[in-house]
């Protein structure tokens, strides 16, 4: 079997630090604050918000949700987002995906003032990303959770053939930006790439992020090849699985379980970038 990345132990010591850091602001009397916009009844974004809203409040983090119907127009939620930019108490808006069809998307995302768009889905942090631009600026948090569980498995990722495989603006593009700001040689395939085969034959590290039940061989990649599996894929027994099929009974590879891996990760990264947020807000008051 291959061998297996520890996401939860890597998340529990990044959670330790958090909660290091929460208590120094709340000794200077800044609690920090997250707000979760929930649209809609899916169970599964409903036990997302949970794992969240549970994260925050063991960290001493102040959480809150707000839930609305399907049915809500727009503007409400517009409003409501307005709303918790004006709110000191919030340093950190996240609006839990997917939403609706007849909800904008990126018109939710562009309302979120930068400096508390703890998805690092704006604009402007995006372009902040991409330029690798000096400063604090928010990114996305399961291509950031990522690049932590990377270090400590590959600490230098200079010159390494890294894939990504997927190119939404949720994981694909943010971690091709991440891998090129640490000097990796990163090639972006989609479901338009014709030499995928050859790609994921001479890549060092692979990050499959396409939501289809093994859609990727172990056997397919190098024999010390470090693979992250991003996706979370029901099937029809209910059994959990990711894109990664783990075909090799005996190997020197690296994969992340699924569960157990990249999510666990993405929660304590989400909860790293919402402290940051506060952090940065108590530097301009």
């Amino acid at each position: 079997m291959t061998k297996l990345i520890d996401g939860k132990q890597v998340a529990e010591n990044l959670k330790v630090q958090i909660a290091s850091s929460v208590k120094k602001l709340i000794a200077l009397g800044i609690t920090p604050g997250i707000a979760v916009i929930l649209v809609g009844d899916d169970p599964a974004s409903q036990i997302y918000v949970r794992n969240k809203q549970r994260a925050a409040e063991k960290l001493g983090i102040d959480s809150e949700v707000i839930t609305f119907p399907a049915t809500v127009s727009e503007e409400k939620i517009l409003a409501k987002i307005n709303g918790l930019n004006a709110n000191p108490a919030i340093d950190a808006i996240l609006v839990q995906s997917p939403l609706p069809d007849h909800i904008d998307e990126h018109h939710i995302q562009s309302a979120i003032a930068p400096e508390k768009d703890v998805d690092g889905f704006h604009a402007h942090n995006v372009g902040a990303l991409f330029a690798n631009s000096e400063g604090y600026y928010p990114m996305a948090n399961t291509p950031r959770g990522i690049m932590t569980l990377l270090k400590e498995y590959v600490p230098d990722l200079t010159g390494k053939n890294a894939l990504v495989i997927g190119r939404s603006i949720l994981v694909g593009r943010p971690m091709m930006a991440m891998l090129n700001n640490a000097n990796a040689t990163v090639t972006l395939a989609h479901r338009h790439t014709k030499n995928l085969a050859q790609l994921v034959a001479t890549a060092d590290v692979i990050i499959v992020a396409v939501g289809k039940p093994h859609f990727l061989k172990m056997s397919a990649a190098k024999a010390d090849a470090v693979v992250i599996d991003v996706g979370i894929n029901r099937l029809e027994d209910g059994q959990l699985v990711g894109d990664v099929l783990d075909d090799m009974p005996d190997s020197e590879q690296l994969l992340t379980p699924v569960p157990g891996g990249v999510g666990p990760m993405t929660i304590a990264t989400l909860m790293q970038t919402t402290i940051e947020l506060a952090q940065q807000h108590s530097i301009f008051e």
